[in-house]
């Protein structure tokens, strides 16, 4: 049986919790963010607190917290409150190494492009540089910051309406769309973990836009109880527009051999549990027609 520990955020430190929310709220994409002060000296810095948030308007959101030890604030959040724009360049395998080089702490005023050998190109319609190596940028202007609190490991929300987009034709597809292959994405975990979009990581779900699935608690009772299948083959069974006919399920049992041996099992449990592994090498071979039929072959 799961044990659970509860906890009480109020009786960890700043600096305890930090390290479980990194841990557990992950992995995060990386938002890479130039900006420049009032004099023009350009700041780049790597924020795993980001996401976009509306496409209409374009709003892409990103934290640059008071730092947990001392309660300082980031030459970017600072630069940016001088200059109220950005830019957001996405992070992927082929600059992550230089991307963590830039979050090292220099002093005000250091160039972090010059630092991790990244390469500035002029914005169209921005102060700051962007990225040359960065698979896609995001020029931006700030509509707002909103400070969370103002006490160390405090986030302060930088909200950038996308004003202009550049993309690196290499990323593209053959029908000029991006390609989340070819993009090869890393993500932020938490200590000095990350982790990278590769074709082993990748995995397709159908999503329920256009459809209705008839619901997990439309499966046979039996399903409920199985140690079998897990909560998520239920769910992509659950996710099936309807349920199989009994005229459907009988040429299924004509016609499968391994289904028509698991019928003539006498012992109930037995074939409960046959069914069930029949199911998950069905679901786990996207044969999902066969699956809802299998495990409706029993009710």
């Amino acid at each position: 049986m799961d044990k659970f520990t509860s906890i009480d955020p109020n009786s960890l430190s700043t600096s305890e919790l930090h390290k479980m929310l990194l841990l557990s709220v992950a992995p995060r994409p990386i938002a890479l963010a130039s900006t420049v002060d009032k004099k023009g000296n350009v700041n780049l810095s790597p924020f795993s607190c980001f996401n976009m948030f509306s496409a209409n308007p374009p709003i892409l959101i990103f934290s640059p917290s008071r730092r947990v030890r001392d309660n300082s604030t980031k030459d970017t959040l600072e630069n940016i409150k001088q200059v109220k724009e950005v830019v957001i360049n996405i992070v992927n395998f082929s600059i992550v190494e230089p991307v963590s080089l830039a979050s090292t702490e220099y002093e005000t005023g250091v160039d972090e492009f010059k630092k991790s050998g990244l390469t500035p190109l002029k914005s169209n319609q921005v102060k700051p540089p962007r990225v040359k190596e960065s698979p896609i940028s995001f020029e931006c202007e700030v509509d707002q910051i909103i400070e969370l609190g103002k006490d160390g490991g405090a986030g302060n929300l930088v909200i950038s309406r996308i004003i202009h987009i550049h993309v690196n034709n290499k990323y593209l597809d053959e029908n000029g769309s991006l390609d989340t292959k070819k993009l090869d994405l890393v993500g932020r975990m938490g200590a000095s973990w990350y982790t990278r979009v590769i074709d082993e990581s990748l995995f397709e779900i159908p999503k329920p836009i256009h459809t209705k699935g008839i619901g997990v608690d439309q499966l046979p009772d039996h399903v409920h109880s199985t140690k079998i299948l897990s909560k998520n083959n239920l769910a992509r069974l659950g996710n099936l527009e309807k349920t199989p006919s009994q005229e459907e399920i009988q040429d299924y049992h004509k016609s499968d051999n391994n289904i028509s041996q698991i019928m003539n099992i006498s012992d109930k449990k037995q074939q409960i549990k046959e069914i069930h592994s029949l199911a998950k090498n069905q679901i786990n071979s996207a044969n999902l027609d066969l699956a809802i039929k299998t495990v409706f072959s029993v009710l």
